[in-house]
């Protein structure tokens, strides 16, 4: 069975009726979406707020109720993806280019949970490229100053093009390496103008949700929470 499908219905079954839902974004965070499209059409009632462009589609077309994030003070339970996670459940995501909205949205959950298979569990973090989210005016000076820091950043291109975000800015891909200093990385994205976001979650998840090969779902609370 498909280790991604796995993770995603599994953590479809933590929603509950009058929940206000964060949707992720990602080849995991689909099937999750359409795990409670499925009970939406069943009967459970929610309200739910897309982090992409991509999975407000997919909600609409699966006709699950959305809110728009000015609409809410609070999220009640948020489920997304994530590129890696470490045992300290330290996450890198934004692979696919949502982060500042995945982020705003994990900020104002009441609960965390991040899905994924277990490719995606990690000794260190960092093999995986940070994504920097940076504003378009001054990407190039902000481009600089990462590069002064030593972090091989690169400008992200799809289909040709320089990849833009539903916000309508560029995304830096740092190349870090396994092991680099979170701390030391998020105190310095922090002082460059221009940075608006990074994919940095650290200890944000109260469980993550693993689909297997061998052990099925694992199902992996974080002590503290």
């Amino acid at each position: 069975m498909d280790m991604k499908k796995m993770a995603g219905d599994k953590a479809a079954e933590y929603v509950k009726d009058g929940m206000v839902v964060g949707l992720g974004t990602g080849s995991t965070a689909y099937h999750m979406v359409n795990a409670i499209g499925e009970r939406v059409k069943n009967g459970l009632k929610i309200q739910a707020i897309p982090t992409s462009k991509a999975t407000e589609a997919q909600a609409r077309e699966l006709g699950i109720p959305l809110l728009t994030i000015d609409e809410v003070d609070h999220v009640d339970l948020d489920i997304d993806g994530v590129d890696e996670i470490d045992p300290q459940f330290n996450a890198i995501k934004g692979g696919g280019g949502a982060l500042y909205r995945e982020k705003v949205v994990a900020t104002l959950a009441k609960e965390v949970i991040w899905i994924m298979d277990e490719s995606k569990l990690v000794d260190h973090i960092g093999a995986f490229h940070l994504p920097v989210e940076i504003a378009q005016y001054g990407s190039k000076q902000a481009m600089a100053r990462m590069e002064e820091c030593g972090w091989k950043p690169v400008l992200r291109v799809r289909d040709g093009k320089t990849f833009v975000t539903d916000n309508g800015n560029y995304i830096a891909d740092l190349h870090l390496g396994a092991g680099f200093d979170i701390e030391d990385v998020r105190e310095k994205l922090g002082t460059i103008v221009g940075v608006l976001e990074h994919g940095l979650f650290l200890n944000m998840c109260k469980r993550m949700i693993v689909g297997t090969s061998s052990e099925g779902v694992r199902v992996i609370e974080n002590p503290s929470k």
